[in-house]
């Protein structure tokens, strides 16, 4: 056997290789709610203009994921951020299994890099909170008590500069008792802004209760973790080298563009194997 025999032989035994893995993955998604359609939510912590690029960037890469691997965004709510990037995003994600490949992106994401907004060229460190939950059947029936709920309207604005209502066509819902806000302004009427955002209240009371019922799974709303220091689940460095690192399963690479382009399957994967 020569050596280029040798080399077709090695490809063929990763391909399958790669194969059984994915048939494993897939294995592995047998939740209740893996099957789901997810929501994503991305709030900048502290720090400003710089952590709120980054969560713009965080944005346009899962954006850029869903538009690889076949599956459909919509942008829910947009909160721009007063000079550059967004203080918040929470998009719909839909597709094969969507919740169940998304759902351990929920964690704190940090960033290294020289900062574009500091004259000097220094090294900054940014956070950006990602949370990932289902969207729950219309046929599980979720309890809800009007008196915990408030809802307000607010005029709405398109991400970008887009089109800007004339009315109050947004809405905000807050459980009073979960301490729970979910908005939505994608939708030009009032109706369906609070469909959606009553949707998505059902969607997290349903993680909740499901929570309660798994005492060694943390409540998502309840334990949220600090935006910041020694809580982040992965490291996206673009200087002094360039590496993005899951801080759970260690699977890291050095092409962090293509990673912030959307290239973020073999991440996804490692945490469903490992996590």
């Amino acid at each position: 056997m020569d050596n280029k025999e040798i080399d077709e032989l090695v490809n063929k035994i990763n391909e399958l290789k790669k194969k059984c893995e994915r048939i494993k993955i897939k294995s592995l998604l047998n939740k209740d709610t893996d099957d789901c359609n997810a929501f994503l939510e991305i709030h900048a912590g502290a720090g400003g203009t710089e952590s709120q690029d980054w969560a713009e960037m965080l944005s346009r890469m899962y954006q850029r994921f869903a538009e690889k691997n076949d599956y459909k965004y919509k942008i829910i709510d947009f909160q721009r951020g007063e000079e550059a990037g967004v203080k918040s995003v929470s998009m719909n994600i839909t597709g094969y299994k969507s919740y169940g490949f998304l759902k351990n992106e929920s964690g704190i994401h940090r960033l290294v890099r020289i900062s574009p907004f500091d004259s000097n060229k220094r090294r900054h460190t940014s956070f950006s909170s990602v949370w990932v939950y289902p969207e729950i059947d219309k046929d599980i029936e979720i309890d809800i008590n009007n008196k915990d709920l408030r809802i307000d309207t607010f005029r709405a604005s398109g991400a970008g500069g887009q089109h800007i209502n004339t009315t109050d066509s947004a809405v905000r819902i807050t459980h009073l008792k979960y301490n729970i806000v979910v908005q939505s302004q994608s939708e030009r009427s009032q109706h369906r802004n609070r469909d959606t955002a009553m949707k998505m209240l059902k969607s997290r009371l349903y993680e909740i209760e499901l929570d309660k019922k798994n005492e060694q799974k943390k409540k998502e709303e309840g334990n949220k973790k600090k935006i910041g220091w020694g809580n982040q689940i992965r490291s996206y460095v673009l200087h002094p080298y360039k590496m993005v690192k899951d801080l759970r399963t260690n699977y890291q690479t050095s092409n962090a563009e293509n990673v912030l382009d959307g290239e973020i399957i073999d991440f996804l994967e490692s945490t469903l194997l490992d996590v």
